[in-house]
């Protein structure tokens, strides 16, 4: 296939066919029949009904991804009338693509095309995911400090530290911070906080500001009131969590956080040594 044809049919998918609403994009399916070279709407429709199949297959709910609307045609007396029509997601053209005739050429563009740019899209959520953790991992961390900070003005020893965040975790999870670093196989030389999910990193530094908070309220000046009120805190956002249907104790460990680190930077220098790269 030439560039120029390449060129074309990438801006007939995603400058004439794409539309917005409310900031969703969407394609027409009666739109897509003609891009993908169907010139009968019930042909089309068999390869729509073999996608909607490997959607739900696939696990997703095939009424997020292919919507039922109706739209207005003109007619050649110069009148319209409504067809019925769907509204397609990304994903939901990648899967038309994989399920159309593979003979036809702007279906080969397509499988291509959709391929790639839903990799893209999964990338890009990916990496967001990835620093939302590394962030909430950082917020943690900074807040861990400052409790500790207050440990050391309040009780005159940085040593309860250690003691009364793992109180917490107890509180937290309902085990001790080494029964669940054994079950995440986290190294003794590391923080279990490294291999939390977002989730359970969001809950600790969220504990952790309200023990700050009423230690400085309430002028809590020992190891045992602080280590009181750490795990009230904890307890409380560990019921949260439960009244929502998580168990902490139950979730997997994430992926090393150090990891996570170095491959956001190493993306971060691929970016910026290759702008083109993410276009």
């Amino acid at each position: 296939m030439k560039t120029d044809q390449i060129q074309r049919l990438t801006d007939s998918f995603e400058t004439h066919a794409r539309q917005t609403d409310g900031g969703i994009e969407f394609w027409l399916a009666r739109d897509l029949q003609h891009l993908l070279g169907y010139t009968k709407w019930d042909n089309f429709l068999n390869v729509v009904s073999k996608a909607k199949t490997a959607c739900e297959v696939s696990g997703h709910t095939v009424e997020d991804h292919f919507a039922d609307v109706g739209k207005m045609v003109d007619l050649g007396s110069g009148s319209q009338r409504e067809v019925d029509d769907l509204m397609l997601t990304r994903y939901a053209c990648y899967l038309v693509a994989q399920n159309g005739d593979p003979r036809k050429q702007e279906i080969a563009f397509a499988q291509t095309y959709f391929a790639i740019q839903t990799r893209k899209a999964e990338l890009i959520e990916q990496r967001l995911l990835d620093a939302e953790r590394l962030s909430a991992r950082r917020k943690l961390t900074a807040t861990e400090k400052e409790l500790s900070e207050v440990i050391y003005e309040q009780t005159g020893g940085n040593q309860n530290f250690g003691i009364i965040r793992s109180k917490g975790d107890q509180a937290l999870f309902g085990k001790s911070t080494q029964a669940m670093k054994a079950q995440w196989k986290v190294p003794d030389n590391r923080p279990l906080a490294d291999f939390a999910p977002t989730i359970i990193l969001k809950a600790k530094d969220f504990a952790t500001e309200i023990t700050i908070f009423n230690a400085r309220e309430h002028q809590l000046d020992s190891e045992a009131a602080i280590s009181r009120e750490h795990i009230i805190n904890n307890e409380a956002v560990r019921n949260t969590l439960l009244e929502r249907g998580i168990r902490p104790e139950r979730l997997p460990a994430a992926e090393d956080v150090k990891k996570v680190e170095r491959r956001l930077a190493s993306e971060e220098k691929k970016t910026l040594k290759n702008p083109d790269a993410l276009d």
